[in-house]
């Protein structure tokens, strides 16, 4: 018989948990601490918590503090602020089957929630929090491809990631089945199914609706606490929705589909970058000798232009300015995340010759995998060319864990000096085996203000 989600949801343990969900929870912790903190360098990360100041005060529900600044707000506010942040750097966990990303609503809420709890005499342990991490992404990502597979739009991960978020919060409360129930219900319900080709036509801060996911299933946890009631969650009742349901408990989809990312950018355009890296590496050119580039790729990714981005927004969603950005400077790191990047003119005259071209047979094979070929034309008249691929990170072409701490290392010594970096590195990486005392440990370093 079908575990429901519920009944995992009530009896998950620690026990439960596999070393293959471990090893990404590990990974992904340390990922979306370096991601949170160049977050908190940005113009967007600074304009939401000032919306979640003004909205979401401290509460008897207990305080929680913003990621990097340590401001105590209500759970909800902290949830708020926390995606924003870790959403504004395009560069955390993913998972392609369900076209978006859980860690940057899942982290922000959970640390929220489990700080209020602490300042209220109930801290958690890194066992505990290991559980409902995983059952925050397990729930997360089938909610995901439920919804993927029964509505006409292409929905923001906010939808599907505020029903995980519910269900993990929910947990951590105490509730019972049937208030877990009502949890997701309500964050289905309410989660924002915004559009996500929308903000890719038209890249703005609304980026990938986590921002708002997060603080409504935080929200949705309390409600139900609260008596309010909420189910079913279609996405994890429905009848039409049962397949994704049916390896509850014996299969992992967080093993099976989380993605790193190594470039600050969407990912779609991934393996473009990868493959004029390569070029450049292998034929040891200069930029000055590149005159055009020729990108064949998915339909979807063709209208992430990005020729001439105006903000770092829209720097994020592009493909031709990060594809030019790494002709140019070599990588996509901190120093390629400020507006000056915008301005050089070796970029901006390699992005301007790249052109995107919609190619139907990879539209056609871009299902769970995103593939893209790309030539170059040189000043000398030659035209090279780079092998179809797909971007590295996916489980058949891993990020290795010293990939992941260079990239951390990139992201954050910057902005928190390397000591308190390589603490927080140390901690999140066996953040599990922590007890109370030494979690909250963690969650102070990466609650704080540098």
């Amino acid at each position: 018989m079908t575990l429901s989600f519920a009944d995992f949801a009530s009896n998950l343990t620690y026990d439960d948990l596999p070393e293959a969900v471990l090893q990404v929870l590990r990974r992904s912790f340390l990922d979306t601490m370096g991601v949170a903190a160049i977050g908190s360098t940005t113009e967007m990360s600074d304009a939401a918590y000032k919306g979640a100041c003004a909205m979401f005060g401290p509460t008897h529900t207990g305080r929680a503090r913003v990621m990097m600044r340590g401001t105590e707000l209500s759970p909800a506010g902290a949830a708020m602020a926390n995606a924003f942040t870790v959403d504004s750097v395009d560069a955390h966990d993913g998972t392609s089957p369900c076209k978006g990303h859980a860690g940057s609503a899942i982290f922000p809420a959970l640390m929220a929630v489990a700080d209020a709890e602490a300042s209220l005499g109930r801290p958690v342990d890194g066992k505990t929090f290991a559980m409902l991490l995983a059952l925050a992404y397990e729930v997360s990502y089938r909610a995901g491809l439920a919804q993927h597979a029964t509505c006409a739009d292409y929905h923001t991960s906010g939808a599907w990631t505020a029903v995980g978020v519910a269900v993990a919060v929910a947990r951590m409360l105490g509730l019972d089945k049937e208030q877990i129930r009502h949890a997701a219900g309500i964050a289905e319900y309410h989660g924002p199914r915004s559009q996500m080709m929308r903000c890719i036509d038209f890249p703005t801060m609304l980026r990938d609706g986590v921002g708002w996911g997060a603080p409504t299933g935080v929200t949705a946890a309390y409600l139900a606490q609260a008596g309010f009631t909420g189910a079913p969650a279609l996405t994890c009742e429905g009848e039409d929705e049962a397949p994704f349901w049916e390896d509850l408990g014996q299969a992992w989809r967080l093993v099976e589909d989380t993605h790193y990312k190594p470039y600050p950018c969407c990912r779609w355009a991934h393996p473009s970058v990868d493959a004029v890296a390569d070029l450049m590496r292998d034929h040891d050119l200069h930029h000055s000798q590149v005159t055009s580039v020729d990108i064949k790729t998915f339909h979807n990714a063709t209208r992430l232009a990005g020729h001439a981005p105006a903000t770092m927004d829209e720097f994020a969603y592009g493909i031709a300015f990060p594809v030019a950005t790494m002709i140019v400077r070599g990588q996509i790191g901190v120093p390629e995340l400020t507006n000056d990047t915008l301005q050089d003119p070796d970029i901006q005259r390699i992005s301007k010759a790249t052109q995107l071209i919609d190619d139907p047979h990879y539209t056609k094979i871009s299902v769970g995998k995103r593939w893209a070929e790309v030539s170059m034309t040189l000043t000398d008249g030659r035209t090279i060319s780079a092998a179809p691929r797909t971007p590295r990170g996916d489980t058949d072409m891993p990020l290795t864990d010293q990939d992941i701490s260079e990239k951390f290392h990139l992201f954050t010594d910057p902005v928190l000096g390397r000591t308190r970096a390589d603490e927080i590195e140390t901690l999140s990486t066996g953040f599990d085996a922590l007890n109370a005392v030494d979690l909250m440990r963690l969650n102070e370093l990466c609650l704080t203000a540098p």
